[in-house]
């Protein structure tokens, strides 16, 4: 069921970015913090253990070699020989036979003299090997370590040494203590850089999820503030460079919907006009009939060809696939022009052709057909009476170009940029009584477009007018389609 903050495009706390940012790196402040508190603990530890271990071997050691004059270990002795040795403060010495019985203890509150040492230590120095272990327990580092006592390679007993220290536990524990107090530091310290950062990297996120909202209700003109030169400004830049290409899009959409309804419309209104005045009107003679009826058709021919032309824009538009193949331009210009020799005859304008050979391209030949009639027959339709109309067809390094030269009046220099312009007339009453749609020019250029050409407009060079150039890729030698 859908919720109101999901209506209202809302994402919660705990599913956004915002909050996936802060787990990401609260994650990553707690695995440092775990490796913080536990490596260096471990490593000291370690230190002490060891150091620990090796003193008390050590001091072991010394005693076995003094211990080791005689063939013999007895109570006497071994207390003679403890007597003259310095023993070390904190550290619990006793001294065994070969059967683990107790010779002397150095501890005076529990005097085990003459039991057995039962410790897996002095067992394994009875076997002949050195033996050491350290581990922390209630509060203190409890250290052990037994050597044998040697007599020309025969055990004669054991050493075992027995330290408990209370005060590098104690060091030990305090570091411990100050690693915990500064992880809970840095927790609350990266718990609030975490939160602000994460703000902070999603704010842009969040800018632009709502300008998205906004243009997907159709406010094509917002743009989004870009900030800094990360991956988010360039994101916010290309999303500025798409709603201007949305808004131009929409803007030449309605004004194309607007133009194609007014074009439409004034046809049709004729139509209703002239059929009103023959319904209307009973004494109307037949000769105006014939007129009216005369009239009709060429207002009906005259929505035909819209129709045609929007179909043609439309195909342009869904940019559908055609099969391409060798188109001899030259050849195509040649048809159009014999084709159109007949209306310029009777607007008394001379067609003039110039063809150069091996002006071939990679298109369809409708297409290429529709560029050129489109702009020869405009060549002839708005030129003077009297005046020319010059076709060249020629190769320019990897071009072919076809160019289109009249003597009319020409196109006003403001105009010549919109002239390409769907509906778009300089002349409206001259275009309309010419037949023309004002699609015509469009059509021609997106055809070019589509086979990777194009056409520019400009003044005739030589004399008043205006002069065409189609310009396509030429066709390769040993190209295919």
């Amino acid at each position: 069921m859908t919720t109101a903050k999901q209506r209202e495009g809302r994402v919660p706390f705990f599913r956004s970015i915002q909050a996936k940012y802060a787990l990401t790196y609260l994650l990553v402040v707690a695995a440092i913090l775990i490796v913080m508190n536990t490596y260096p603990v471990l490593m000291a530890e370690n230190m002490v253990f060891t150091s620990k271990q090796s003193t008390l071997t050590r001091q072991a050691l010394v005693i076995g070699s003094t211990l080791s004059v005689s063939e013999t270990l007895t109570r006497e002795g071994v207390e003679q020989t403890m007597a003259l040795l310095e023993e070390a403060q904190g550290t619990r010495v006793l001294v065994t036979d070969a059967s683990a019985r107790i010779l002397y203890d150095s501890s005076t509150l529990d005097n085990r003299l003459g039991d057995w040492a039962l410790m897996g230590e002095v067992a394994a120095a009875l076997r002949g090997h050195d033996a050491s272990r350290c581990e922390y327990r209630d509060g203190a580092i409890l250290t052990r370590a037994a050597v044998p006592v040697m007599y020309h390679g025969m055990t004669l007993g054991a050493v075992y040494l027995y330290e408990h220290d209370a005060e590098q536990a104690q060091v030990l524990l305090s570091i411990v203590a100050n690693l915990r107090y500064i992880s809970i530091v840095i927790c609350v310290v990266a718990l609030v850089l975490v939160l602000l950062l994460s703000k902070t990297l999603t704010r842009n996120t969040v800018r632009l999820l709502s300008a998205i909202r906004r243009v997907r209700e159709g406010e094509y003109s917002h743009r989004v503030e870009s900030l800094g030169k990360d991956e988010m400004a360039q994101l916010a830049d290309e999303f500025n460079q798409l709603t201007h290409r949305l808004q131009t899009t929409e803007e030449a959409r309605r004004r194309f919907v607007s133009d194609a309804s007014h074009e439409l419309k004034t046809p049709l209104a004729s139509i209703r006009l002239l059929t009103d005045s023959i319904l209307q009107n009973d004494s109307v003679d037949m000769d105006t009939v014939r007129e009216f009826v005369a009239d009709i058709g060429e207002e009906a021919d005259r929505l035909t060809r819209i129709s045609e032309h929007l179909l043609a824009l439309t195909r342009l538009d869904a940019g559908e696939e055609r099969p391409a193949e060798p188109v001899e331009l030259g050849a195509v210009a040649g048809k159009v022009a014999h084709l159109l020799t007949p209306l310029a005859r009777t607007a008394r304008v001379e067609l003039k052709l110039r063809v150069e050979p091996a002006c071939a391209l990679l298109a369809t030949e409708d297409d290429i057909y529709q560029v050129a009639f489109n702009l020869m027959e405009n060549a002839v339709k708005y030129n003077l009476p009297g005046g020319q109309v010059e076709v060249e067809v020629f190769r320019r390094e990897d071009k072919v170009v076809l160019t289109v030269t009249d003597t009319g009046l020409g196109i006003p220099e403001e105009d010549m940029p919109k002239i390409f312009e769907r509906f778009y007339r300089v002349d409206k009453a001259r275009s309309r009584a010419a037949g023309g749609t004002g699609l015509g020019l469009s059509i021609a250029r997106d055809t070019a477009r589509v086979h990777g050409g194009d056409i520019t407009a400009g003044p005739n060079p030589n004399r008043r007018g205006t002069r065409f150039a189609a310009e396509f890729p030429a066709l390769k030698e040993g190209e295919k389609p």
